[in-house]
């Protein structure tokens, strides 16, 4: 079994139809960036894979746990999804460290030495380890985007979601946190990623999703994808934001 499957999901905001009858499955290991123009159901499609949005129609699994049952454990899964989102999301009254520790403590229970130790590790994981008592004002841009990956990885999820985590950031923050990106898709991390870094798409995933009005209009090998649309949509949309 996918550990990410989707089939069949609508999603609607009053009359809007965001998602419509999307079915898409993700491998363990598998690299999947989503593309498409704003309005297109990207977001909203990941949220409704962390339960944040519940749907009216189809169903999602994740590892094994159909998310899309009204009695879905959402804080157990959350556990095991991990997401991070355009804005970093950090306490700014807590050192980053504290940051990190705060979900472990509070949702895992775990003793305080122990969730220090997995915060020291994921914090160097993402080239931080010089910052571990820093505050987030203290940091740059770049760097709270790659605190608020840690604190994700530090749940220890099979499978992380990232809502264009780079759109935020000036051009040349962009880099180091593709680089911590490159970096968990090496160790063999499930990742689906909604993203405009096309260069980025093409060299580290393994497929690319293209929604277009609320559908997976296409999809495919993500370097063969990009360089040979098969569709007109598609080929309008590369054209658009390449040039």
């Amino acid at each position: 079994m996918s550990l990410v499957e989707l089939d069949g999901v609508h999603k609607r905001f009053g009359n809007l139809e965001v998602l419509s009858d999307v079915n898409l499955s993700v491998e363990e290991g598998e690299i999947v960036a989503i593309i498409g123009r704003s309005g297109s159901g990207k977001s909203t499609m990941l949220r409704c894979i962390n339960g944040l949005e519940p749907v009216q129609q189809g169903r999602i699994t994740v590892d094994g746990t159909e998310v899309t049952t009204a009695k879905a454990d959402l804080n157990d899964l959350r556990q095991r999804v991990g997401m991070v989102f355009q804005s970093y999301n950090l306490f700014p009254h807590l050192s980053v460290e504290r940051n990190v520790t705060l979900a472990l403590k509070v949702v895992r229970k775990t003793p305080l030495a122990e969730a220090r130790d997995i915060a020291r590790e994921t914090i160097a994981k993402v080239g931080l380890a010089d910052k571990l008592n820093a505050y987030p004002d203290e940091l740059s841009g770049g760097q709270q985007q790659r605190v608020a990956i840690a604190r994700s990885l530090a749940m220890g999820p099979k499978v992380m979601l990232f809502d264009e985590i780079t759109s935020a950031l000036d051009p040349e923050l962009v880099g180091e946190v593709l680089r911590v990106l490159e970096a968990l898709a090496a160790d063999g991390m499930t990742m689906l990623l909604v993203t405009h870094e096309m260069k980025f798409a093409k060299t580290v995933g393994n497929r690319v999703v293209f929604m277009h009005h609320g559908r997976v209009h296409e999809a495919g090998d993500a370097r063969e994808t990009l360089e040979q649309p098969r569709t007109p949509e598609l080929t309008s949309f590369l054209n658009a934001v390449l040039h």
